[in-house]
């Protein structure tokens, strides 16, 4: 049989990326901390009536109707303000490409007419309205280096999205549309969250507009080690919500309807478990994007791990070290050239305390210095080899690479 050219790549074509695929090409299927009181800076106003909900008994509000529970009350509120994204780039054709062997073009026969050199990849993701003139906030990974972005309201009214800015360090960007009395989010505070709250998400995933489902806090604080994207300087949530590809940049709300984080689908192998972004930290980044195009996170330069008996006896004798304390967090890497480096912290050293407050796990240690301004100079008490010792470090600006 002599395949020709224009049917092999139309056959190849039909190989694409789903609805909910991602763009960029990375694991995505779709593909850190200031204090919530600086949130007050952040280019949306929270509203002054806002509820803060009792963070031990999650307490429900009452219902709007006959027919409505807390979680129709939550989705009535927030639904008219989750959008859909669709969004577009070019990528190289990798027909296109491969034909360029002399021997595959041999193969399949001479072709009348030359192969395109690029081809259209398409994903849909989430986001939410910030703000009434048309700020929206969504995930990086949804419209990172795309070529057009739609943005669909609930109502059906569709806009041309410009994208403001990309954050990929916390996997955060952020949109605008123009368009005036958008409905919007009520932020609410996802840091007293507590394993067992109400967790309800709405999102398009597989393309299914508005797709509400509901779940628990399954945990908090986890890792971007533990989670699997050790790239990423995010402490994520974690839920049993369905959050599925196309939920991305979507909403997580608690019981009162306030938005506590950002959905993103990033483990592939997740049966049961989805992952947000803090609201906090997702604010603060928008709302520098949104002021400078960009956002700069502080960094430090080491590589932690949490220490137990057993771990500390094998890092002792893989490395020659004498780490004394069981428990704490140690040092395992001095990146070359790095702040740690420059202010003479070494492999081995166990964090003790930030600027006099005690940290006990390297997600405490993260959060802290996420939370802190780049340049700031932070005062680490570590235990090496048996004595105290107070290193300041000046932090200094997250590398791209």
């Amino acid at each position: 049989m002599n395949l020709s050219l224009r049917q092999l790549a139309v056959y190849l074509s039909i190989l694409t990326i789903g609805a909910g695929a991602g763009l960029t090409g990375s694991r995505y299927l779709f593909p850190q901390n200031r204090s919530f009181q600086q949130l007050k800076n952040v280019a949306v106003t929270l509203p002054s009536e806002s509820v803060t909900p009792n963070p031990v008994t999650n307490s429900l509000p009452a219902t709007g109707g006959d027919n409505l529970n807390f979680i129709a009350n939550a989705v009535q509120k927030v639904g008219p303000a989750v959008v859909r994204i669709n969004a577009t780039r070019k990528v190289p054709n990798p027909i296109s490409d491969a034909l360029k062997n002399p021997f595959l073009r041999r193969f399949f026969g001479e072709e009348e007419q030359p192969i395109p050199q690029e081809r259209i990849e398409r994903g849909t993701g989430s986001g939410f309205i910030l703000s009434e003139k048309g700020q929206l906030l969504t995930n990086a990974h949804v419209v990172a280096d795309t070529d057009t972005v739609q943005v669909t309201l609930k109502d059906g009214r569709t806009f041309k999205g410009d994208v403001v800015g990309v954050d990929t360090i916390t996997d955060v960007a952020v949109v605008k549309i123009s368009a005036d009395n958008l409905p919007t989010v009520r932020l609410g505070n996802s840091q007293n969250l507590i394993p067992g709250q109400w967790a309800i998400a709405i999102g398009n995933p597989l393309g299914l507009d508005n797709t509400v489902t509901i779940g628990i806090i399954s945990a908090t604080d986890r890792t971007s080690a533990q989670v699997g994207v050790p790239d990423k300087r995010v402490s994520f949530i974690q839920t049993d919500a369905a959050i599925n590809p196309g939920n991305s940049g979507g909403p997580l709300l608690n019981a009162q309807g306030e938005v506590i984080g950002v959905n993103t689908a990033i483990r592939a192998d997740a049966q049961g478990l989805g992952f947000a972004i803090p609201i906090e930290t997702a604010a603060r980044v928008a709302n520098e994007l949104f002021t400078k195009g960009k956002a700069e996170h502080p960094f430090l330069g080491i590589e932690m791990t949490d220490l137990s008996p057993q771990k500390k006896q094998q890092i002792n004798q893989e490395n020659q070290l004498n780490i004394q304390p069981d428990t704490g967090v140690v040092i395992r890497k001095v990146i070359a050239d790095s702040p740690a480096q420059r202010a003479g912290l070494l492999p081995g050293d166990v964090i003790q305390k930030i600027n006099n407050k005690p940290v006990k796990t390297s997600a405490q240690v993260q959060k802290y210095v996420e939370s802190t301004t780049v340049g700031d100079i932070l005062a680490l008490e570590v235990n090496r080899s048996g004595k105290i010792l107070t290193v300041k470090v000046q932090s200094g600006v997250y590398p791209k690479k």
